[in-house]
């Protein structure tokens, strides 16, 4: 029987969770989420997770903050002056944006999220909304694929 490892391309079904059960995400149904097992792109703690299972398995794992999302920095709090970013509605607290830098690499886009707003300054967390927290996925794998057979741009 043949068992995952890095550099295989896999597809999954998952459900992530906090540890309270709250779901922050679910691959659709009958949508399988595909990527490369050791892939930089992909959270450590979820290749970790798939490495040795074989198709038709499941398991749920908890991960640790730097298996998942990452620890909190809080040099990722960054206070701005208000003129500084142009928005089509008020900013307030809790509000998500997605900011488009641009960088040597091209435009990128990071979200935000604000965390404090007087009349001269906002505060924003650009850390990821689930950074410091362990995390819960349940995870079927439902294949390994040759890589060969599979356009992964396109997925």
């Amino acid at each position: 029987m043949r068992r995952a490892k890095v550099g295989d391309v896999v597809s999954i079904h998952c459900v992530g969770m906090l540890e309270n059960g709250e779901i922050f995400e679910k691959t659709p149904e009958g949508e399988p989420f595909y990527f490369e097992v050791g892939s930089p792109e992909i959270m450590p703690g979820l290749s970790e997770a798939v490495i040795g299972m074989a198709e038709g398995e499941e398991k749920e794992v908890l991960l640790t903050p730097d298996k998942a999302f990452g620890e909190r920095d809080e040099n990722l709090v960054k206070e701005i002056p208000r003129e500084a970013i142009q928005l089509e509605t008020e900013p307030r607290v809790g509000m998500m944006l997605n900011l488009i830098v641009d960088t040597p690499q091209g435009e990128m886009q990071f979200p935000a999220l604000v965390a404090a707003v007087d009349e001269e300054r906002i505060v924003l967390d650009l850390n990821p909304p689930l950074a410091g927290k362990n995390v819960i996925f349940r995870i079927k794998l439902l294949g390994i694929h040759e890589r060969e057979a599979l356009d992964l741009q396109s997925l």
